[in-house]
């Protein structure tokens, strides 16, 4: 299985770092990819992927609620001095989040469209962090439609018309511990998307999954979000791990 999608560099594992990480390997977890946040994280995440090289694959990429008026301009200028210096599998995660912050939507707009045409230019996928934002996220997505633009939504919780857009417009949908809650619905539907448009996620250490629910996530409940997939999708294990494994390998090529 691969985690598509887990801030392992998070401070929330300061304390057992390397335990929760080998947790995930014995639960065959053989890949981890890492989501940029800001500059305050980078050096930690990209400490992480040096220590575990081939296993972790730090992103690049400045987070929506970390775009603020005084400083993300220069936050970008550093993410664009990354990207320039090494070779990453995405930029990300980035996109609009109105849950926390509507008074910057502009400007997270705006340093949404600058980091996807960055992805495009280096022709490597982005990851979409879309919070209380499908219909803004859509928007800005149509307008810079082009075959180079391609990624995740991460953490999907929209409904199947937003997820069919996602796909149609060459998105692959990521699903994490949100498909196990009562209240989740993505359940009720996501057996008609194909599942090669599926990848697998934690988005640890938040949302785990039931069991779970409410405590620290970590890359090892992986299995638990693919247990789930075996009931929707009426497949075996082997084959949901199997299908979702080569999806993540080829979107990423890395």
């Amino acid at each position: 299985m691969i985690d598509t999608h887990t801030h392992l560099y998070s401070d929330a594992f300061d304390d057992d770092r390397k335990e929760v990480v080998q947790r995930a390997l014995d639960k065959g977890v053989t890949e981890f990819y890492l989501p940029a946040i800001s500059s305050e994280t980078h050096g930690r995440m990209l400490a992480l992927e040096a220590e575990y090289p081939g296993v972790m694959h730090a992103m690049m990429g400045l987070h929506p609620c970390d775009v603020k008026p005084e400083s993300w301009e220069q936050e970008l200028e550093l993410v664009k001095k990354y990207l320039d210096q090494r070779s990453f599998p995405a930029v990300g995660e980035i996109g609009i989040d109105l849950y926390w912050d509507q008074s910057t939507y502009d400007i997270q707009v705006k340093a949404f469209e600058q980091q996807m045409d960055w992805a495009v230019e280096k022709d490597i996928p982005i990851v979409i962090h879309s919070r209380e934002s499908f219909d803004e996220t859509f928007e800005v997505l149509e307008r810079k439609k082009q075959p180079r633009l391609r990624g995740i939504f991460h953490c999907f919780s929209g409904n199947i018309d937003q997820a069919k857009h996602a796909v149609d417009l060459g998105f692959m949908l990521g699903i994490g511990g949100v498909v196990t809650f009562k209240n989740g619905k993505i359940d009720q539907f996501l057996h008609e998307i194909p599942l090669e448009n599926i990848v697998l996620e934690t988005d640890a250490p938040y949302l785990a999954p039931v069991p779970f629910r409410g405590k620290r996530n970590e890359s090892a409940y992986v299995g638990l979000v693919a247990g789930k997939l075996v009931d929707i999708y009426g497949k075996d294990f082997t084959e949901i791990d199997r299908i979702t494994t080569e999806n993540a390998k080829k979107l990423f090529a890395y």
